[in-house]
């Protein structure tokens, strides 16, 4: 007769997953990972996403695969300055087992709205890591909502990236390919300064929108844009913010 496996205690969201905390910086530890793998979940993977604030681009959704060995120097992504990013990812990527990392673009987030659009990513980057033969037993999902919809193999985590480390290895990779992406962008739309804003709501990218309207990558169905210069292009129904 099967002996059932004994599934971890997860914790509580509001208490935290294990982090670590030393002379005031919040280091994400593998306590949480090391729970699943005690209880017989081999592939575990961690999520998170970038973008889902922009005003352009896509949301990008990475997920990784960690080894059972801890890595110094991994954080929230919005903990490492701009210029560190690519040399922690660059760590992080000798170190996961497997990375996975998915887009939805900036149609997608209009025509299907955030929270499908989160999903899109994700599929793809979990279907980056089954390519790579890895299907995940459970799932570590920064935030309170299952956006993914996979119900019992998920474990959402509040500021799990600050908290779980596979989950913060996730947050570098999102940011820093998204990042990449915008810049290589950014000569073909140069009053948006998407090279430095990426994006997101900045002074000169606010100007930009103004004066020029939105360029071809914007969102066209954030609130904001109603009272914008359209040139003639009306943005597609609906909207993501009401």
């Amino acid at each position: 007769m099967a002996v059932p496996i004994a599934r971890p205690q997860w914790p509580s969201p509001s208490v935290g997953a294990g982090a670590d905390t030393v002379a005031g910086v919040t280091t994400p530890t593998l306590r949480l990972e090391r729970q699943c793998w005690k209880a017989g979940e081999r592939v575990v993977v961690g999520i998170d996403e970038v973008g889902r604030g922009a005003w352009a681009g896509p949301v990008t959704v990475a997920a990784v695969v960690p080894a059972p060995e801890h890595l110094r120097g991994v954080r929230d992504s919005k903990q490492i300055s701009r210029q560190n990013r690519p040399g922690v990812v660059a760590d992080v990527r000798e170190w996961a087992v497997a990375i996975g990392v998915g887009h939805a673009s900036h149609e997608e987030c209009d025509a299907l709205g955030m929270t499908a659009a989160l999903r899109t990513a994700a599929f793809r980057a979990l279907g980056e890591l089954s390519a790579q033969g890895y299907e995940p037993d459970r799932v570590i999902l920064d935030g309170n909502h299952d956006y993914l919809g996979l119900g019992g193999r998920v474990t959402t985590v509040v500021k799990g990236d600050t908290s779980v480390l596979a989950v913060a290895a996730a947050s570098c990779v999102a940011k820093v390919t998204r990042d990449e992406m915008m810049a290589a962008e950014a000569h073909q739309y140069p009053p948006y300064d998407f090279e430095s804003n990426v994006g997101y709501p900045a002074p000169r990218h606010k100007v930009a929108l103004a004066g020029y309207g939105p360029s071809a990558i914007h969102r066209r169905s954030w609130v904001f844009m109603e009272g914008l210069c359209w040139r003639g292009l009306p943005p597609p129904p609906g909207r993501l913010f009401a």
